[in-house]
């Protein structure tokens, strides 16, 4: 592809020169490139995510597929997407995060040159965060029979589930030209891991309908299967092959996760009968110092840093996700929480110019198609139809949220819908609540008692929790909450929440006093670009620069910083979402000038006890649950000022350079320790990489 940035008078015509534009590959984010300028604005990441880009592609298509059908297929553009091929628009899609199709069969030239243009022209004030700017995910081209498989209108669904059997039932959608009237045959297998078949069916096509839409209903039976869960996500493949003999008329596979998902007002959410809790967290789109560009390699380390942290689900806040994330999500084990909208009619105050000038044209569109799109993979458990929206506080708010309800039941009615909610007697007052299967509280744990008593038949959960503010390695003394510090960084000793959020530590009490809560999405799993909170700057009502903190253009929310590396809230969570023996010790052990004085030393551990030792010398042991810590509150809906919590251990200890030791015990006996260590002068930077071998493909 070619690529050059604002406006080219003619470039969507196939004799345009594009001679002197830049050669990319894709997916590309023309934004990452910079320059970081305070007049993009430090809440979208200070990067320039607005503008006019253009994009241009020559390709060839033989004479031998004249007659059939063929389209392009973008997994996302972002935003305001114009497309032309041949010089004729072929179609416009204002949501960059929506996979798009268009047909273009009759617009080429059959063994000649073909030009494909796509303009984008994402608008200034149409995002709170760093969307990236770009085709920033993959563009596929397929090529098909007049006979073929209609991936999209094909559905999976799983009527029973249970370690004796399983049955999977498959409406096959077939595509033929209208009057066809001749059997095809149609053969399904399902294989197991090992490509072995273990369900098949065969069927004839019927003459299809008057949109050229033929579907089969079949089913299999699978004894004995092997269920996909979080923790073993067994993957079967169901081949479709239409047409008999050694050259079908068409080909498709889909991935099969064999399990049962059931939400519950009381018993929380049961996969394959068994109870478990959401342990979530909100990621955006893009990946740090890449962009936002669809890289699988990034999304496939950032979930295997979630999975050692124990997570098991994700909300795509605030966008449809990219197929990738869904698909590493299937072969992974993480559920989604997969969300569509930011805004619905009325603009957030910071950005007047987003989604809500296109809710009423391409709602119902960009929510059927992102169904579509994903309503067959295992990971989905749940359909999100907004978050946090200005309507919480009209009166059209209930209609609203009734009928995208009712647009995702009828697209998938085997999923429930969710909803964010910050506002809750507003959304309550104007009958919200009604509007969705599964209540989410936006930092509202304290309001879980009340919702279960008022509410006790319907679902809840946490959708965006804690927001609480660190940056990695960072300590601030005293041991104290605060709103600003000088350094623009925010201590790392896990105390500082956002004047909306909350302590973790408080959330999971919370849900331990409300075992009906079905658990929590935690903002954010990782750092992201933009939203450089708390460092935004007070202008946020004032034109939405967000720059007179300026250089602060990143968030701080993370568990994991921008680069991918944990912080020390990361082994927070791990030490109350894994089972696997760890222990955490901080702060660092470099305190120069501070000898004799107190250093608040905290531990993080699943142990049952944690013993520590400086220079080889206990310093006692205390106890998981009794020996409480108290830490300040600094969020606005706690009732208190200060919390007294059971998850962490606190030491004060004089500071002597050498090692800081702990020792975690279960029953009695030591399983882990970690230790800190004075370092000495600084020597070298010495690189390390994850892997031995990479793959030499551009893109890991």
């Amino acid at each position: 592809w070619v690529f050059a940035r604002d406006e080219q008078a003619g470039a969507e015509l196939p004799d345009f020169s594009d001679a002197t534009w830049k050669p990319v590959d894709l997916p590309h984010d023309w934004a990452i490139a910079g320059p970081f300028d305070p007049q993009y604005r430090g809440m979208v990441g200070g990067l320039p995510i607005y503008g006019v880009g253009w994009y241009r592609k020559h390709f060839t298509v033989p004479v031998s597929d004249e007659g059939k059908v063929i389209r392009i297929r973008f997994d996302g553009a972002m935003a305001e997407s114009s497309v032309w091929v041949n010089g004729q628009l072929v179609g416009e899609r204002p949501n960059g995060y929506v996979v798009v199709e268009y047909d273009v069969s009759k617009l080429l030239n059959y063994g000649g040159d073909n030009v494909i243009a796509v303009k984008l022209a994402p608008q200034v004030h149409s995002a709170r965060w760093y969307t990236g700017a770009g085709i920033n995910r993959d563009v596929w081209i397929e090529v098909d029979e007049p006979v073929h498989f209609d991936r999209r209108e094909t559905v999976l669904t799983m009527p029973e589930v249970s370690d004796a059997s399983a049955t999977v039932s498959i409406d096959t959608a077939v595509r033929m030209p209208q009057g066809t009237k001749k059997n095809v045959p149609l053969m399904l297998r399902l294989l197991d891991a090992d490509g072995k078949p273990v369900a098949s069916a065969r069927v004839g096509v019927a003459t299809p309908d008057d949109q050229g839409l033929a579907k089969v209903a079949q089913q299999l039976t699978i004894p004995r299967p092997h269920l996909w869960s979080p923790d073993q996500p067994y993957l079967y493949k169901l081949e479709f092959t239409l047409g008999s003999g050694k050259k079908p008329v068409d080909t498709m596979s889909l991935p099969v996760g064999l399990r049962s998902i059931v939400f519950t007002p009381n018993d929380g959410m049961l996969i394959n009968g068994q109870r478990v809790s959401i342990r979530g967290v909100c990621i955006h789109d893009d990946n740090g110092a890449l962009g936002a560009v669809d890289n699988h390699r990034a999304l496939q380390r950032k979930l295997q840093l979630f999975k050692e942290l124990g997570v098991n689900a994700i909300r795509t806040s605030h966008n449809s996700p990219s197929p990738v994330l869904v698909q590493l999500a299937n072969e992974m084990g993480f559920l989604l929480n997969v969300e569509s909208f930011d805004v619905w009619r009325q603009a957030k105050n910071d950005m007047p110019n987003a989604y809500n000038l296109h809710f009423d044209e391409w709602h119902e569109r960009d929510l059927v198609d992102m169904i579509k799109t994903f309503r067959n993979d295992p990971s989905v458990m749940m359909w999100s139809t907004g978050n946090e929206v200005v309507e919480q506080k009209s009166p059209d708010g209930e209609a609203i949220g009734k009928m995208l309800n009712e647009i995702v039941h009828r697209t998938d009615p085997t999923r429930p819908t969710s909803f964010g909610i910050n506002f809750y007697e507003d959304s309550e007052k104007n009958g919200l609540f009604k509007g969705v299967d599964i209540v989410g509280l936006n930092y509202k744990s304290g309001y879980y008692g009340r919702f279960k008593h008022d509410y006790p038949d319907q679902m809840v959960m946490g959708s965006e929790t804690a927001s609480m503010y660190s940056s990695r390695g960072v300590y601030h003394l005293p041991f104290e909450g605060y709103e600003r510090h000088p350094e623009m960084t925010v201590s790392s000793y896990d105390i500082i929440s956002a004047i909306w959020g909350e302590l973790p530590d408080y959330g999971w009490a919370k849900m331990a006093e409300n075992p009906a809560v079905l658990g929590e999405f935690v903002w954010t799993g990782i750092d992201y670009l933009g939203e450089p909170s708390p460092y935004f700057g007070e202008d946020v009502n004032e034109g939405g620069k967000w720059n007179s903190d300026w250089p602060a253009r990143s968030s701080t929310f993370g568990m994991i910083d921008l680069a991918g590396f944990p912080k020390d809230r990361y082994y927070l969570y791990q030490s109350q979402w894994t089972e696997k023996p760890m222990v955490h010790l901080l702060p660092d052990w470099n305190w120069p000038g501070k000898e004799g004085q107190p250093i608040p030393v905290m531990v993080y551990t699943n142990g049952d006890s944690a013993e520590l030792f400086l220079n080889g010398k206990s310093l006692g042991t205390k106890v998981m649950g009794k020996d409480k810590v108290t830490l300040p509150v600094t969020n606005r809906w706690a009732p208190i000022d200060e919390f007294d919590t059971p998850y962490r251990l606190r030491w004060d200890v004089p500071y002597e350079p050498g090692t800081l030791k702990v020792v975690a015990y279960r029953d009695g006996k030591p399983v882990v320790e970690k230790q800190v260590v004075t370092s000495g002068v600084p020597a070298k930077v010495e690189v390390t990489p994850d892997r031995a071998t990479i793959a030499a493909d551009g893109r890991d």
